[in-house]
Order: structure tokens, then C-alpha cells, then sequence
């Protein structure tokens, strides 16, 4: 990619997120937006449809980290301890950029994704779970469960709180894989 595209795609990235950290969504203009990222509006519709399409790109590029900087995402259903402290790891590592992007109406997006590429993975290495409509539940409740309790108390002591998540969600993997 040419250097001077590079740079101007970086420009409306930086443009966009300190705008989108104190903006909904919907409240920014492209107008705005150029201004911040000293581009022209011609320049932006060069790279993106639209501002959606800009969100859109930076949400995908944020899912694709989490699920790269998760060592094991296949342990989901294999040793749930061990994938839910990886899936917390992953959304530390990138804290601020999550708070930003995905604050307001864009909030289940996230875990939406997440769930997506997850399930994905697991079906592929896994086959004989495709179709499997309790490993399909399973799945969403240990991911997006396990997210939702994990925000909701992180104001608590982060080790007891993974902890407490990691044993429930071996509790209910085993007892729908059959591997008490």
C-alpha cells in the first residue's frame, strides 16, 4: 500500500476515534471528521462509503485482534477455564480502543462478532458439533455470558471473578459434552 494512502487512512483512523470518544455515532459528520483529519470530504469517500462503513472497518479490525491475541480460542468448549482468562486478556489488551468504538448503540456489536468468529472456529475444528443445537447455546451463553458477567463486576477482584466464571462454564460444558 502507497505510503501517502497509508498515512491518510491513519489520519481519518485518529480523526475518527478522538471524535467517536466523545460523540455518538449517528453525531459525527464527515464534514467534522475531515476537518480533524486535515483530508478533504472527496479524500474520505476515496476510503469509506460512509461514516458506518469507517465504524464498520474499525470493528471487524478490533474483533480480528481480539480473537488473534486469544492463544487457544478452540478451548471454548474443550477447558473453558482456560478460554474464558484468555477472552479476558484479550479485551484488556485493548480496553480503551473497545470503550471508544464500541460505546453507545454500537455496544453488542462486539460480543456479537466475537460470538461470530468463535463459533465459526469451533464448528470448523470441530464438525460433529455443527448442528448441535446445545453446543450452539452452550457457545453463546459461555461467550456472551461469560462477557456480560465479567463487565458487569469488574470493579471486583478481577483473579476471583475469572475464577468464579471459569468454574461455571466447565460446570455447564461438562454436563452437556457428558465430560463431568
Amino acid at each position: 500500500m502507497d505510503l501517502r494512502v497509508k498515512r491518510t487512512r491513519n489520519n481519518i483512523i485518529n480523526a475518527f476515534l478522538k471524535l467517536r470518544s466523545h460523540k455518538a455515532l449517528e453525531k459525527i459528520t464527515i464534514k467534522e471528521l475531515a476537518a480533524e483529519a486535515q483530508i478533504n470530504k472527496a479524500t474520505f469517500y476515496l476510503h469509506y462509503k460512509d461514516i458506518y462503513d469507517l465504524s464498520d472497518a474499525l470493528e471487524r479490525e478490533i474483533v480480528k485482534n481480539i480473537m488473534c491475541s486469544i492463544e487457544h480460542p478452540d478451548t471454548v468448549v474443550s477447558d473453558p477455564k482456560r478460554f474464558v482468562k484468555e477472552l479476558a486478556h484479550a479485551f484488556y489488551s485493548n480496553h480503551a480502543l473497545i470503550n471508544t468504538v464500541f460505546s453507545g448503540r454500537q455496544q453488542n456489536s462486539l460480543i456479537d462478532g466475537i460470538e461470530k468468529q468463535i463459533k465459526e472456529l469451533v464448528y470448523e475444528t470441530n464438525p460433529e458439533f455443527n448442528g448441535d443445537i446445545e453446543i450452539d447455546v452452550l457457545l453463546t451463553y459461555q461467550i456472551k455470558g461469560g462477557y456480560y458477567a465479567f463487565v458487569q463486576n469488574i470493579d471486583k477482584d478481577t483473579d476471583s471473578i475469572l475464577s468464579i466464571i471459569g468454574k461455571i462454564s466447565e460446570h455447564i460444558t461438562g454436563r452437556i459434552t457428558g465430560n463431568k
